[in-house]
């Protein structure tokens, strides 16, 4: 494991020897006002690795990936997807990688099948072969009986499985995902995680972050923890537990305090 627990940042973690990097940032930073998000980030993750993110909330999870996947301009540093340095040469990037960002936002006035198939023209996939993607996207993603519906009928976790599907259609190298199970049903999340496992056996390679440990644990052979803007510790997720679960490890790498016993003392009593 590269631990850099001491918060500084700066660090030059060395991944996996022998294995290709799919994403590299050095020292991405990002400054909102006074406010600092990302404090010089390097992050590390190994080609053909289901990859973890995590963090307490405003640690720059979101920040991080947005400048990764070029929807945010860092202040200094550098990030890279495949080798390819992604503001130097943006459109190659932007080829190589799909994006389920937080707070999804759709054309809610087409279809399914039509957002699917808009998302492949503005790729340049041929029409043809768009239509068949798309129809084996939306049979495996449970869609095929609601491809006709709008999007704005859609319930959260099929607002959820649409936008993966328009994420994978293009088959990208590197898929990164924020927080991708939030408010999805069990069965919606089952869908998705299966899909997922699909893609990661083929060697490609999944970013997501998520507040759900357990589910970390579940998929990720790989975790980054970041906190206050940096990267405090990453590596394989054994390395990273450290013998613990990923919840107590990274209680203890964030310097979490309990303070559900002091204070509060007249919480739950029946006296006046």
């Amino acid at each position: 494991m590269t631990d850099l627990a001491g918060g500084a940042g700066s660090a030059d973690p060395a991944g996996t020897p022998g294995v290709p990097e799919a994403v590299r940032t050095r020292g991405l930073f990002k400054r909102f006002g006074a406010q600092v998000a990302v404090a010089g980030v390097d992050l590390v993750v190994p080609r053909g690795s289901f990859a973890g993110l995590v963090g307490p909330n405003g640690a720059g999870k979101t920040t991080t990936l947005s400048m990764i996947t070029g929807l945010l301009l860092p202040d200094s540093g550098t990030a890279e997807v495949g080798g390819v340095d992604v503001w130097r040469d943006p459109v190659a990037v932007k080829s190589r990688v799909g994006v389920l960002p937080e707070g999804l936002r759709l054309f809610e006035r087409l279809s399914g099948r039509e957002l699917l198939s808009y998302n492949g023209q503005i790729r340049g996939i041929p029409k043809d072969e768009v239509a068949r993607r798309a129809e084996e996207l939306l049979k495996v993603m449970d869609l095929a009986d609601s491809a006709d519906k709008l999007v704005v009928d859609y319930s959260t976790g099929m607002r959820k499985k649409i936008g993966l599907a328009a994420a994978l259609l293009h088959n990208p190298e590197v898929l990164f995902l924020d927080e991708p199970f939030e408010g999805v049903d069990p069965v919606s999340a089952n869908t998705l995680v299966e899909v997922l496992r699909r893609y990661t056996a083929s060697g490609s390679t999944v970013v997501f972050s998520s507040h759900v440990m357990e589910l970390v644990e579940r998929l990720c052979d790989w975790v980054s923890v970041m906190n206050h803007g940096h990267i405090v510790a990453q590596g394989p997720l054994g390395d990273v537990r450290g013998g613990q679960t990923l919840n107590e490890a990274l209680l203890h790498l964030v310097g979490a305090r309990g303070n559900g016993e002091e204070g509060l003392s007249w919480l739950g009593s029946s006296s006046p």
